[in-house]
């Protein structure tokens, strides 16, 4: 039987093509058809004339890895038409077997609390995923920062060969399990001592399977270079497709070094799977580093434990304030979070079109004051960068949020609007669509998203959310990641 027909919308299919006018029908979770749209809407079908109908949008880079289960309606993501959130990014991962006591190494807790990480395999979580029912899909990587937390004693030094090898086996198991890869955050300071030996022992378990390698780069400054051909040589070491997370050109010495980085990668895609996610801001977000305080870097604390008062204001006040310098100040707040306003556009523009690339929020849903591109990412692609810009087509730019990402990390019958195909869609009015999150009121869901179902259930209709759950944990499957040729 079916059970819902959406009606007369243009429909963006994924692929980058033009849109064309369309039926979509859904029977239970599945697409059961696509057909030229009728003259009338049939009776009782979603008339949807006027309205643009895509694929549920695929957030690449994401850190909902525990808000999954215990914030299961994934309201940020369901008002902005994101359907599927690829977790276990930067190297921290929930599914890794669990933290030891009381402690979490930096940056594991912009995942949430000690007592949420008790999941002592890949697939306990996952477990802990399907009984959670959360309202988006979720796809899983492990991070190799939450493995070394796991068979390190201390984080400061490079793993053994016994170190490497337990390692690698727990990556293995969780492969076997569904994982769809393996992640670094080699910048951060649990991770930066691991020598590339390390990674590419541990990275061995990818080899013969479909699984990608996603990393944060040792350096998104002056040495980003030669991190790219460090994530380059474990790639092609793991035989594995390989996804430059959140890339950008960070800092004001690195401004219009985007080109010749993105001339580099392109060169490595001529013979091995290369891609990268970046998301649509100019700012970055993460736990406050005192390296990245620079006088050229405007900074923003989003939470302090030291001093929770300050969330919400700039480093050079609270400095000011305090009478000190903005790098003893930063001393005072840790452990904190904050804003870093550290990308020029130009290169955000160039990074964002470039076939390469596809759209993540790299959003922190633990954060009590978030950067904006946790609610707005998607919609800022289309009203931003699409309507007001002209940066991007809007097939191109819904291709980037869609088939381009279930192609590049192996989401199969994601992705795409076809017959037979899960039905995680998104209808939303290309004229309105827009992102309402604000750096000084981040948690606004975006305008113009209409209509969201997640395997044929609905999330949200023109009312809003509807508290519906229909997302699920998603397992690799065994096919080979595949790389179209136009998005080399």
């Amino acid at each position: 039987m079916t059970d819902t027909m959406i009606a007369g919308a243009m429909l963006y299919d994924g692929s980058g093509s033009a849109g064309w006018h369309a039926d979509v029908t859904i029977c239970g979770a599945r697409i059961a058809a696509v057909t030229p749209a009728s003259d009338i809407p049939p009776a009782g079908a979603i008339d949807a004339r006027g309205l643009a109908l895509a694929p549920g949008f695929i957030d690449a880079h994401t850190h909902d890895d525990l808000v999954a289960i215990t914030r299961p309606a994934m309201t940020p993501k369901i008002t902005q038409g994101v359907t599927t959130v690829v977790v276990g990014n930067c190297g921290i991962s929930a599914g890794a077997g669990g933290a030891d006591g009381d402690a979490l190494p930096d940056p594991m807790v912009l995942l949430g609390a000690p007592d949420a990480f008790r999941y002592d395999s890949f697939a306990a979580y996952a477990a802990a995923v399907d009984a959670a029912a959360p309202a988006t899909n979720v796809a899983a990587l492990v991070g190799h920062t939450a493995l070394r937390a796991r068979h390190l004693d201390r984080l400061d030094r490079d793993a053994s060969v016994a170190e490497r090898e337990a390692m690698r086996a727990d990556l293995a198991d969780a492969l076997a399990a569904g994982a769809f890869g393996f992640s670094t955050g080699l910048a951060y300071a649990n991770a930066i001592h691991a020598s590339t030996e390390e990674v590419m022992a541990v990275a061995a378990a990818l080899q013969g399977t479909s699984g990608v390698y996603c990393t944060h780069l040792r350096s998104e400054g002056a040495g980003i270079g030669a991190a790219i051909d460090e994530a380059v040589a474990i790639a092609r070491h793991a035989a594995a497709p390989l996804v430059v997370s959140h890339l950008k050109c960070a800092g004001a010495p690195q401004h219009g070094r985007s080109g010749a980085i993105l001339d580099q990668l392109q060169q490595a895609a001529a013979t091995h799977p290369v891609g990268c996610d970046c998301y649509p801001y100019t700012a970055s977000s993460s736990t406050l580093d005192l390296g990245q305080v620079v006088p050229e870097t405007p900074i923003m604390i989003t939470w302090s434990d030291a001093e929770p008062t300050q969330a919400g204001r700039m480093l050079d006040a609270i400095a000011a304030d305090w009478g000190v310098a903005p790098r003893d100040a930063a001393r005072r707040l840790q452990p904190a979070g904050a804003v870093y306003h550290c990308m020029a556009e130009d290169d955000v523009d160039r990074i964002l079109a470039h076939p390469l690339t596809m759209v993540g929020s790299d959003g922190l849903p633990c954060d009590p004051r978030p950067h904006p591109r946790l609610w707005g990412s998607f919609p800022r692609v289309i009203a931003h960068y699409v309507r007001e810009r002209g940066l991007l087509s809007l097939p191109a730019a819904i291709r980037k949020m869609t088939g381009l990402t279930a192609d590049r990390l192996g989401l199969a019958d994601r992705g795409y609007v076809r017959a037979g195909s899960a039905a995680d869609l998104v209808l939303f009015d290309p004229a309105r669509i827009a992102d309402r999150a604000r750096y000084d009121d981040p948690e606004q869901p975006a305008a113009g998203v209409l209509g969201v179902w997640v395997n044929g259930v609905a999330a949200l209709d023109r009312n809003g959310v509807t508290g519906a759950r229909g997302g699920r944990m998603l397992r690799r499957p065994e096919s080979q990641t595949v790389f179209n040729e136009e998005d080399r």
